[in-house]
C-alpha cells in the first residue's frame, strides 16, 4: 500500500495571504472614506447652525406673537430690537431680542422696569444681527455668525 503525500506548493499559501491584504485594504480605504465623509458633514453642519438657529427662533418668537400689532422692531437701551408686546391682565410684558457685545439677548419685563441691555440672557454669540422693516408687515433679518456664514430671512406679520 503506497500512501500519497499532498505537495504544498507555494501559490496554497500565498494566495489566501494575498487576499487577505486585499480584503484589509479595501475595508481600511472604506473607513478612511467614511471619516472623511463624516468630518466634512459634521463640520459644514456646525457652520451653518449659528446663523440658522439665530433666524428660526426669531421666526418662532414672532409667529408666537403674531396677534394684533404686538411685534415691531424698536429700540433697547440703545440697541436696535425686535419688540414684543404681551399684555397679561391689566400689566403689560414686553419681550426685547436685540444684540449686545456680540450675543444675541432676549429679555422679558414689565412696563417701566428699569434695566440694561447687559441684563437680558444669551441665546447664542453672533457677530452681526440686522433688522430692519420693509413695509408694515415685513420685516427682514441678517445674521452672521462667528465663522462668518450669513443667512438672511424676510417674515412676514400677519396680523398687522
Amino acid at each position: 500500500m503506497r500512501f500519497r503525500t499532498k505537495h504544498k506548493h507555494m501559490i496554497d499559501f500565498l494566495f489566501p495571504v494575498a487576499l487577505f491584504f486585499v480584503f484589509a485594504l479595501s475595508a481600511l480605504t472604506v473607513i478612511l472614506l467614511a471619516a472623511k465623509i463624516y468630518q466634512s458633514t459634521t463640520e459644514h453642519s456646525s457652520f451653518n447652525y449659528t446663523s440658522r438657529t439665530c433666524l428660526s427662533y426669531i421666526a418662532e418668537k414672532i409667529h408666537q406673537n403674531d396677534v394684533g400689532g404686538t411685534v415691531s422692531i424698536g429700540t433697547f437701551d440703545g440697541c436696535d430690537a425686535l419688540v414684543l408686546e404681551q399684555a397679561h391682565g391689566e400689566d403689560t410684558y414686553y419681550t426685547y431680542i436685540y444684540v449686545h457685545e456680540n450675543e444675541l439677548k432676549e429679555l422679558f419685563i414689565k412696563e417701566g422696569a428699569e434695566v440694561t441691555a447687559a441684563d437680558g440672557k444669551t441665546v447664542l454669540k453672533v457677530e452681526d444681527f440686522s433688522m430692519e422693516s420693509l413695509s408694515d408687515n415685513l420685516m427682514q433679518f441678517h445674521c452672521v455668525d462667528e465663522n462668518n456664514q450669513e443667512s438672511s430671512s424676510v417674515l412676514c406679520i400677519r396680523s398687522h
